[in-house]
């Protein structure tokens, strides 16, 4: 086994549905870039993995061969809001096991306009099981998505005593960072007020600035063994020193939280932890999964940046921005920089590339050394990156 360094990483400014380019033109030019960014050939990368899931079997291999047509193993990674991290773990692992030197994983998203909704009408659901919790449980009816968040929000609010303005206060912060992104889809401020004053989306709290909008993009990243980078030359690579990927067991029934992903994360991340040597005090920034704000607060505590109950004090304390314990989502996360699914692992991994390298500009968190990279998908999926700066 060796170790896994990323070469080199590239990712397009994400776009809403309608204004953007073919899934194929984005994917492309995010691949070229983080080809550039490595410094190698594409003759150098021995196995690739594209992360998507709105189009047919072998759109990698269509986003791909404008770039490279190499007769390489190209894989088709759909796994939910993790496909693109799903698609950097698998390349993590070629690298490691030996099989190749060198790797890529891209992702890419040409989203539709609206509500996410199952394109496969004529036969059983994989969220099934999930909706039929939340009909027991009495959660009202909605789209899937704001339903399962929304209610992990509700509960979290009822079991911890917590008010709806502190998921108003990590839209307000996420939004902020993005300001110094160039690459954030939306990079104007908000207040409190304009966040929980925004239209109703689910509940009677749940608003439209709490929610990460649909949308279109693509991200890249090169992986290689220490080997390579040396032999290459490579002298800004960034080090995964833990990964650890989970899926749900049955205590995914025993509350709305865990039906989003709470215990998949948790085990993720322990793992990563594990790998690493590490623990959650020794992180400097968080590139975080916040499709929904509400999700933001929830893997606080799955993550263990707080105990349970936490999150509104760790909120108030300002321990998830600058000047405080970590820094939580600088590039802006979902909420702002955009979220289209099968890219937003690799775009993580982009924004922490640039962080570990010190070349993330206005943004850049001070002396960060360690960043953690969190990214899910539901029904059942969680996947939890660490990253060390080499130099």
């Amino acid at each position: 086994m060796t170790g896994a360094l990323v070469a080199g990483v590239g990712m397009v400014k994400f776009a809403k549905p309608g204004a953007n380019e073919p899934y194929r033109v984005m994917a492309a030019a995010a691949i070229r870039q983080a080809i550039e960014d490595a410094g190698i050939a594409p003759a150098d990368i021995g196995q690739a993995y594209g992360g998507y899931i709105y189009g047919d079997s072998a759109c990698a291999q269509h986003a791909l061969y404008d770039v490279m047509m190499t007769g390489i193993p190209i894989v088709n990674v759909n796994n939910n809001c993790s496909s693109g991290s799903t698609a950097l773990f698998l390349a993590r692992q070629a690298v490691e096991s030996g099989a190749v030197e060198c790797a890529l994983a891209f992702g890419f998203e040409e989203m539709p306009r609206g509500a996410m909704k199952s394109n496969w009408d004529d036969r059983e659901s994989p969220g099934g099981a999930y909706v039929e919790k939340l009909d027991k449980w009495d959660y009202p009816e909605a789209p899937g998505a704001p339903r399962l968040f929304g209610a992990a929000g509700d509960y979290y609010m009822k079991t911890y005593d917590a008010k709806p303005d502190l998921f108003a206060q990590v839209a307000v912060k996420s939004r902020l960072h993005s300001t110094k992104n160039p690459m954030a889809l939306f990079d104007q401020e908000l207040t409190v007020e304009e966040v929980m004053a925004s239209p109703l989306v689910y509940g009677d709290y749940l608003t439209r600035l709490m929610c990460c909008p649909p949308t279109c993009g693509a991200a890249a990243a090169i992986l290689c063994t220490p080997a390579f980078a040396k032999r290459h030359g490579l002298d800004h690579a960034v080090e995964i020193i833990g990964q650890g990927m989970a899926s749900d067991t049955d205590s995914a029934w025993d509350n709305p939280m865990r039906l989003v992903g709470w215990g998949a994360t948790n085990r993720a991340a322990k793992l990563a932890f594990e790998q690493a040597g590490l623990g959650p005090d020794d992180v400097d920034v968080v590139e975080l999964h916040d499709c929904f704000t509400t999700n933001e607060v929830v893997s606080y505590e799955a993550l263990g940046l707080c105990a349970e109950g936490g999150a509104t004090k760790l909120v108030a304390d300002g321990d998830n921005t600058y000047g405080g314990k970590w820094v939580v989502n600088p590039s802006g996360g979902l909420m702002s920089k955009g979220h289209p699914i099968g890219a937003t692992g690799l775009a993580q991994c982009y924004e922490l590339c640039m962080q570990m390298r010190n070349q993330a500009g206005t943004r850049q968190v001070e002396r960060a050394r360690v960043g953690l990279q969190h990214n899910i998908g539901v029904p059942g999926v969680a996947v939890v990156t660490l990253y060390r700066a080499l130099a």
